[in-house]
């Protein structure tokens, strides 16, 4: 009786604090978002032009434009729907709840503590999209999303939707949500490339499952950040992360990742020769081909407060379509940015409680990992501390970047030293080498310790 008392006890206490979550993290669905029509909107890399009469357009508004062509122009419309359905495409990664219980620990979510885990994420998701699916890809159902705008989900909504998910993890789905699925799949005309193209959709998502066997899921994760002192719970800066990424993708056994590594520039200096050996490191001898390279680059933006003199490099990386976003944020919450408008970032906020989704069985819903409005905010009241990533194909993809944000980086530093550098040679060439050789029972080489420890350190707190 004693246990089942318990088991009672925590049943309640679990269905608390769900409810807890659900309304402390849903403030992210009620706030408005605003663009001007009369500037230009970067996403990634991509520019979408809204101009017409009128000064400003909420996401919620895009719905109506396809029903009022007579006052809109239509090419406006176009553009402004092409930039809903890129948008959507991102894979979006949040807080969630009830997942399998983290080793080591009580916990079954990371709410109130996972931010930037996830912001990191996000921004890797966005390096393997480009990889296998290319960043002219966007998601077919992208414009199926029930609401288009966080202002109209009503929390009856979310939990209608959150309930649909758990429902699939029991095999109790709705015949009609079923039925509605299979008919949208066979009536589309899909292509061998589109399905391919869903298949990798589908495994990347999955490769950030929360569950202990997902290569880049929050299990994972935390267990390389406790390499660097970080345990589930604790809060994580974005340069700690970059480093938990790159042992992420360096023990990644799926062989559809062996094609992929991340280098993470040491003291705001990405060293040429360095990032060469990784992309030519352990490749097929059968293949021509380099690997490609994920490159994260921790910097700060300023010292206490972000330099408005970084704002127009901050501007012209996230209008490179190389550029995979930025970890970062405002003081005590992680975003990850991956756009601007004026003097405005484009964020995914991961500070929205979703329920467990289990990414191991057949056609696991997709709806929740794509976020169906963005938000801003301005570029002044970000943190200065952030993980700025690129993607490379090839070695002479890397040669192109380096050669263009080195013209960039210098065109900006007004006088004043650039955010980071690009130097020929190796690390050690400057004494600054890690060692290779490190025993398999340490993922990280003493000298990573040493700058994973400075960087906890002086980093902000993130809620």
């Amino acid at each position: 009786m004693e246990a089942t008392g318990t088991d009672e006890v925590e049943k309640i206490k679990s269905k608390f604090m769900s409810a807890w979550h659900n309304m402390k993290y849903s403030w992210v669905l009620k706030t408005k978002t605003y663009f001007s029509r009369n500037s230009p909107v970067f996403l990634l890399g991509k520019c979408y032009h809204f101009k017409s009469d009128g000064m400003y357009i909420t996401f919620a508004s895009f719905q109506s434009y396809s029903a009022d062509f007579d006052q809109i122009n239509t090419e406006i419309s176009g553009n402004v729907e092409e930039f809903r359905k890129d948008f959507i495409s991102r894979i979006w990664l949040t807080y969630r709840e009830e997942f399998p219980q983290i080793k080591g620990s009580a916990l079954t979510t990371d709410c109130g503590w996972g931010c930037t885990l996830r912001t990191g994420q996000m921004l890797l998701a966005q390096g393997l999209m480009l990889h296998f699916l290319g960043r002219a890809w966007i998601w077919p159902d992208a414009l199926d999303i029930e609401n288009s705008d966080f202002e109209s989900w009503t929390t009856h909504t979310v939990k209608k939707l959150t309930a649909s998910f758990e429902a699939s993890l029991t095999a109790e789905r709705e015949p009609k949500i079923l039925s509605n699925h299979h008919k949208g799949t066979l009536k589309r005309n899909c292509g061998d490339r589109e399905m391919r193209n869903e298949v990798y959709h589908r495994k990347i998502i999955s490769w950030f499952g929360d569950s202990p066997l997902a290569a880049f899921g929050l299990h994972q994760l935390i267990e390389y950040g406790k390499k660097s002192g970080k345990t589930a719970g604790d809060w994580y800066g974005p340069a700690v992360v970059a480093h938990i990424l790159r042992k992420a993708v360096e023990e990644a056994r799926d062989p559809e990742l062996q094609g992929v590594t991340v280098y993470v520039a040491q003291d705001c200096t990405v060293y040429s020769s360095d990032v060469i050996d990784r992309q030519c490191s352990f490749m097929d001898s059968e293949k021509a081909d380099t690997k490609a390279v994920i490159i994260l680059v921790p910097v700060r933006l300023g010292g206490e407060r972000t330099n408005m003199d970084y704002l127009e490099f901050v501007k012209g990386i996230l209008s490179l379509e190389y550029c995979v976003g930025i970890i970062g944020g405002k003081p005590k919450q992680s975003y990850y940015f991956a756009g601007f408008q004026d003097d405005s970032l484009i964020y995914m906020d991961p500070h929205y409680c979703q329920s467990f989704v289990d990414v191991s069985i057949k056609d696991f819903p997709l709806e929740s990992f794509h976020c169906p409005s963005p938000k801003k905010m301005s570029f002044k009241k970000m943190d200065p501390s952030c993980t700025i990533g690129f993607y490379c194909r090839n070695v002479q993809d890397f040669e192109k970047v380096s050669e263009e944000i080195t013209k960039m980086l210098k065109s900006s530093s007004k006088e004043k030293y650039p955010l980071f550098t690009f130097v020929k040679g190796h690390s050690r060439d400057y004494d600054f080498a890690s060692s290779p050789l490190r025993e398999e029972s340490d993922l990280f080489s003493e000298d990573e310790k040493k700058r994973l420890k400075k960087f906890s350190t002086e980093e902000f707190v993130l809620l």
